[in-house]
């Protein structure tokens, strides 16, 4: 695994204790960063912990589970501006987190397409302008949201979730614009297919797995570590001239 060094950065990561983000979060601990790993089930959180029973002790030391419940926006805003408060800030944002309920579109209701707007994109704002501030101050800051290759097509009986990462893809690229002069940068990054919790909504598992190596170029299953990878280059010092953009990390499935 590629390691970047991010000593003293202050990480803050959404949805930090599902498969992907539980990876995002030891690969930027090892890197020597403080990782602040949000989450809302505290049981998730303790397991999170317990995945870096065999990391160094200053590697454990350096990751915190926080709750909090990303659907209460006014709720999330008061809670980070204290955690930040008491933090001194955050230096890199990784809004992680999304719900994905599956149904065909007319079983879907208006309140539950807009729950899944609140968790997926309004919480990304909300964590956007609470860590701000700060970044504004020192003029720097990196802000990476995860989209998805779904936003392609090819995916059947997810509305309101591909819609939420159409609209948070909007959202990076607006705030690369006005954030830039800032000398904060905003990127997405889009995983493909990744054998995580999110596949247990497939009637058929073997099937699907077929699907995806079909439709991929390189004939592996993509792991965490490669998504981990793709943060750390967007969050490092290296790729500050990079900015507005979306990484497919998804073993050459789109290929635009």
């Amino acid at each position: 695994m590629t390691t970047m060094d991010m000593t003293g950065r202050k990480v803050l990561i959404t949805g930090a204790a599902g498969g992907l983000g539980s990876a995002i979060t030891w690969a930027f601990a090892r890197a020597g960063a403080q990782v602040h790993a949000l989450d809302i089930d505290t049981a998730k959180g303790e397991r999170l912990l317990a995945a870096g029973s065999d990391e160094a002790a200053a590697v454990r030391e350096r990751v915190r589970f926080v709750r909090a419940d990303l659907s209460d926006a006014r709720g999330l805003g008061q809670q980070l501006a204290v955690l930040f408060e008491e933090i001194g800030g955050i230096d890199v944002l990784i809004n992680n987190a999304a719900i994905y309920p599956s149904r065909a579109i007319e079983d879907y209701g208006i309140e539950e397409h807009r729950q899944v707007q609140c968790v997926n994109v309004d919480a990304a704002l909300v964590c956007v302008q609470a860590a701000l501030p700060h970044m504004k101050r020192q003029q720097h800051g990196r802000i990476i949201d995860v989209v998805s290759i779904t936003m392609y097509g090819g995916w059947p009986l997810l509305l309101p979730y591909v819609t939420s990462k159409g609209a948070l893809l909007g959202m990076t690229r607006a705030m690369a614009r006005e954030l830039g002069p800032h000398g904060i940068t905003v990127n997405a990054v889009s995983p493909g297919a990744f054998p995580t919790d999110a596949e247990k909504i497939h009637p058929d598992p073997q099937g699907y797995e077929r699907f995806v190596l079909e439709h991929q170029s390189v004939k592996r299953r993509g792991s965490p570590d490669d998504i981990a990878n793709a943060m750390l280059f967007f969050a490092a010092d290296g790729s500050g001239f990079v900015t507005g953009q979306t990484l497919n990390v998804d073993g050459g499935w789109v290929m635009q």
